[in-house]
């Protein structure tokens, strides 16, 4: 497997993981879909701005 190959799949299942923590996070949270899907595209964002504050 080439470098580049190995990298890019590394970061998709990262981004993956990091969208579905955000919605999860989100829904228990807040208890709303729309909310969790906002959260699910802000992804990592949200995960980080949410243990920052709630943590």
């Amino acid at each position: 497997m080439e470098q580049g190959s190995k990298s890019r799949t590394i970061i998709k299942k990262g981004i993956t993981f990091g969208t579905c923590l955000a919605m999860v996070i989100s829904y228990v949270n807040w208890h709303s879909i729309g909310w969790a899907i906002v959260h699910g595209l802000l992804s990592w964002v949200y995960v980080i701005y949410f243990f920052l504050v709630h943590g």
